[in-house]
């Protein structure tokens, strides 16, 4: 196992972002090539130093407080006689714990939330809360290696769902901007429209190449 996996094993998986990476495997790639300490994931508080420590061979510093400090495990609460259903919340959240539809009120399902605070911004209507399970713990303590194994399979699950969806997205544009292109002709009448068929053709033909640059770059 490479120390790359070994340090993400090692965190706690909430996905927070606080650490300064778009996420926990982010952050432990940044950690093995030199580009960040050990001390700036306060979820995991001091226990998390300590175990990133034990692994990287690095002293354990105090947590960072530009990070945060560490505390209590936080759940989500939706205000539903607020919430306006503008579904931006659920966008953000990286375990999918958060249901609900388009104009219609969201709720949190507790099991998987992380108490990441990502969705807190994200309210328009400020109807977000959190709400600590049990002040007396903390950090690894209030978030034991079950709900981290299981924030984690929720998030890398999210991550697949969404580039499926993505690729979905880019296959049915293509096939639009493909059926339009065809369709140019017989959409314009007379020689004095070549001009506009020739522009279109050319906006068109130009985005079908983007994304065919896109996909390529990927594989």
């Amino acid at each position: 196992m490479s120390l790359v996996e070994q340090i993400n094993n090692a965190l706690p998986q909430t996905q927070c972002t606080r650490c300064g990476y778009p996420d926990c495997q982010r952050y432990a790639e940044a950690i093995v090539q030199g580009e960040a300490d050990i001390n700036q994931c306060p979820p995991g508080g001091t226990e998390g130093v300590e175990r990133l420590a034990a692994l990287t061979g690095k002293p354990a510093l105090p947590l960072n407080p530009e990070n945060g400090l560490e505390g209590p495990r936080t759940i989500a609460i939706i205000d539903e006689s607020w919430c306006i259903g503008c579904t931006l919340c659920i966008g953000v959240c990286p375990t999918d714990a958060i249901v609900g539809a388009n104009k219609r009120m969201h709720t949190v399902i507790e099991a998987y939330c992380t108490g990441c605070e990502l969705c807190i911004p994200a309210c328009p209507v400020d109807c977000i809360s959190l709400e600590p399970m049990d002040i007396q713990l903390s950090g690894w303590a209030a978030w034991p290696q079950h709900l981290a194994d299981l924030a984690r399979e929720r998030y890398e699950t999210r991550q697949i769902r969404l580039k499926r969806e993505a690729a979905e997205h880019e296959q049915r544009l293509q096939a639009k901007a493909l059926k339009k292109l065809a369709d140019l002709p017989a959409h314009t009448k007379g020689t004095e429209h070549a001009p506009e068929v020739d522009r279109k053709r050319a906006i068109i033909e130009a985005a079908l190449a983007k994304a065919k640059a896109r996909q390529t770059a990927k594989i």
